[in-house]
């Protein structure tokens, strides 16, 4: 069974920049198409940026432009660049697979001034 351990995240001042990683266990990594996720209180949990088999990189359209999705199969690891940083990027944000497999505990992302 593949799990998902979230880093990166913390308060940044508006316009700043994060870099988030997710380190994912088990063997079928590189064969799975990734995702980062976000979710605020109360809100249903969003796909933020997506990179599915072929490399076809899909992001929301709140974040394009200022969010890069990568990978690293050697590392088993997915990371979510993000620069310009806005309040409303403020959220849980997880990575998963596309379908989703059982969640990690996720990584707070806080922008503020």
């Amino acid at each position: 069974q593949v799990q998902f351990v979230e880093s990166g995240g913390g308060l940044v001042q508006p316009g700043g920049s994060l870099r988030l990683s997710c380190v994912a266990s088990g063997s079928i990594f590189s064969i799975l198409p990734m995702a980062w996720y976000r979710q605020v209180p109360g809100k249903q949990r969003e796909l933020v940026a997506s990179d599915t088999r072929g490399g076809n990189l899909n992001y929301a359209d709140s974040v394009k432009g200022r969010f890069a999705i990568s990978r690293d199969n050697v590392k088993n690891t997915v990371y979510l660049q993000m620069n310009s940083l806005k309040p409303e990027d403020t959220a849980v944000y997880y990575c998963n697979a596309v379908p989703t497999l059982p969640w990690g505990q996720g990584t707070q992302v806080t922008v503020s001034s």
